[in-house]
């Protein structure tokens, strides 16, 4: 991918992964099938990779696990019967949209705001939830205004002024570590946290690279450990694992990464998380986790992947 087309491709996941969609495919005899999904997160620029989630009591969901790949459908802010047609139990729902087979072979629907055309990467069971994650081969994005959807009801930023939030926000956290240490910050309210920022209009990998270049540590953005829904903070969680050079960082301090090295880290769920990567670390098997920052399940990575 040029440099041109990341840049393209950073800009349209900034502006539109909030947006309400239509995840799309083709089953095994080549008919398209899809449903409506309120939002989509990108997950990294290098190599270009984005999810979104699909409950395994929908009707489509063996279909989109065992496919090669899949497109999200940003939806334009006239296409809010597109966006029902998608989500009711309609025999076809294709039978009123114009569409043609993107450049990857998945749908892509006429008249949306912008496209991403994906390569199955992974199909990560998440509870009652499975979690597609693609490989965008191909996008394209319009001036076209998107569609949100929020608290019921259907909106467009030039409407709302941006007075109404589209979306769960995405926080990502930095997994900093070197020689068995990770690297952790204060919170402000007495006890630890891991770095942490909310992903803006650039995107979740922006997010962590800022993060990297604050803690001002040699540092590589890594791969996702954990992805979790933060139910009481009305958030979408990302956690990357990153790889660092030991050295004294601008803030916060290195601490031995185990039970009792996190024990100060007042976010239960990101405590049990560094906990996890302690042992895991211990015994040289990873997973990524993925659920609720109650409960979830541990996806095991393939021997010989990096975690």
């Amino acid at each position: 991918m040029t440099m041109d087309a990341r840049r393209l491709l950073r800009d349209a996941f900034g502006t539109f992964m909030t947006g309400v969609t239509v995840v799309t495919t083709l089953d095994a005899e080549g008919r398209p099938i899809g449903f409506t999904a309120n939002s989509f997160s990108s997950v990294s620029l290098d190599p270009p990779l984005l999810l979104v989630s699909i409950a395994k009591t929908s009707q489509n969901f063996s279909l989109f696990s065992a496919a090669r790949g899949f497109a999200v459908n940003i939806l334009s802010e006239g296409q809010r019967e597109v966006s029902n047609t998608f989500a009711r139990p309609v025999v076809d729902r294709f039978a009123t949209v114009n569409w043609r087979e993107g450049p990857a072979g998945s749908p892509v629907l006429q008249g949306v705001s912008a496209w991403f055309d994906c390569t199955m990467e992974q199909v990560i069971e998440a509870g009652d939830h499975a979690i597609l994650l693609g490989r965008v081969q191909a996008f394209d994005a319009t001036q076209t205004a998107g569609l949100g959807y929020c608290r019921g009801g259907y909106f467009t930023p030039a409407r709302t002024g941006g007075a109404v939030a589209s979306g769960p926000d995405v926080v990502v956290s930095a997994l900093i570590e070197a020689a068995g240490q990770v690297l952790l910050v204060d919170d402000g309210a007495g006890g630890l946290t891991l770095p942490v920022a909310k992903a803006g209009r650039d995107g979740a990998q922006a997010a962590l690279a800022r993060l990297i270049a604050e803690a001002g540590i040699e540092a590589a953005p890594g791969f996702i450990y954990a992805v979790y829904e933060d139910v009481a903070r009305g958030h979408q969680h990302i956690a990357f694992r990153c790889p660092a050079a030991m050295g004294t960082p601008k803030r916060g301090s290195f601490v031995e990464l185990t039970a009792a090295g996190v024990a100060d880290v007042t976010d239960p769920a990101m405590r049990v998380m560094l906990e996890r990567l302690a042992e895991e670390s211990r015994v040289g098997n990873y997973g990524i986790y993925v659920g609720d920052q109650d409960q979830g399940r541990v996806a095991k990575v393939a021997e010989g992947t990096r975690p």
